[in-house]
């Protein structure tokens, strides 16, 4: 911080002692102008904030802010998490309840998770021959594909009873997400998908690049404010993806969670996966796999990084 100078402060007490004192005649026409331009001021404040732009009212102070393309998290709070949910798809559906996909063979479900308490308060279970994968909210309907097939379920959000089987035209099924017109998804390639809920048929596709580099292993997503967020498998990053083109516009690195929870001792986590997003509370919750906590975090830019450090830590 500057230093002000000690030389301007005494400049100003000598100007302000030498000024001549004002008589009770000067006093009295200044306090009549002063009462006078209090409701001029008053009525041209009023008149400033009826024009004002109705879009800048009611911004919450703490809106998500994405203008930088690069950034780093802090921890907000976390919360309990169940160790031995192997995370695939994750959601956030308003009064701190999460639903949740899994995989692994014989342990593949999709569950309703309090958020505060890590408790599952109801899991469906899927078949035995299927591998739970991305799951996202459409309707009153929960969407889910599976690993290697084309297969997927709907649920009834209410007591995630199974509604009915679907067929995607995706070369796998691995993160699912939507804006609540289209779904998106993803199918370990460098390829965003974009499909009708109703026939499940592809409507549009763009390739993820970085600097002319494809982007990989696309996996669990989530559509935050306009735009589609997607963990890169086996990395602590996360791309963010214009649903328009596919432009990569930016990423977040997450590298601290796992570290965190491996000197803590939890030596049995997989990666990084599922994302969260709070629409009304603009928050934002990220776990990963078998991972014992689930956290909300904040977006802060990036210290320092290059473009060589991004390739290494997230081009897998």
């Amino acid at each position: 911080m500057a230093t002000r100078s000690p030389y301007k402060r005494q400049t100003k007490r000598t100007m302000i002692h030498s000024l001549p004192t004002p008589s009770a005649s000067h006093r009295f026409i200044s306090r009549k102008r002063i009462s006078m331009m209090i409701p001029l001021a008053l009525f041209s404040g009023a008149i400033f904030l009826f024009f004002m732009p109705f879009n800048s009212w009611g911004k919450s102070p703490g809106s998500l802010d994405l203008s930088r393309r690069i950034y780093e998290i802090e921890v907000v709070a976390e919360f309990p998490h169940d160790p031995d949910a192997f995370t695939q798809g994750l959601l956030y559906a308003g009064d701190d309840t999460l639903f949740e996909s899994t995989g692994l063979y014989r342990q593949s479900s999709v569950r309703k998770v309090a958020l505060r308490t890590g408790k599952v308060e109801i899991l469906e279970k899927m078949d035995d021959s299927y591998f739970g994968e991305g799951l996202t909210l459409l309707g009153e309907r929960l969407f889910q594909v599976a690993w290697l097939t084309n297969t997927g379920f709907t649920y009834d959000l209410r007591n995630l009873s199974k509604v009915k089987p679907f067929t995607h035209h995706m070369k796998d099924g691995w993160g699912l997400a939507t804006d609540g017109k289209v779904l998106f998804g993803s199918d370990g390639t460098s390829t965003l998908y974009q499909m009708d809920p109703r026939t499940m048929k592809v409507t549009d596709k763009h390739t993820v690049r970085y600097n002319g580099r494809e982007v990989r292993y696309l996996n669990e997503l989530e559509y935050i404010n306009n735009e589609v967020w997607a963990n890169v498998w086996q990395s602590d990053c996360i791309a963010r993806i214009s649903p328009k083109d596919g432009a990569l516009l930016g990423w977040i690195l997450l590298p601290n969670l796992s570290k965190g929870l491996l000197k803590s001792g939890h030596r049995g986590i997989d990666v990084l996966n599922g994302i969260a997003w709070d629409s009304v509370k603009q928050r934002i919750f990220v776990t990963g796999k078998l991972w014992p906590k689930l956290y909300q975090i904040k977006l802060k830019p990036a210290s320092e990084t290059n473009e060589i450090h991004i390739e290494r830590q997230c081009l897998v």
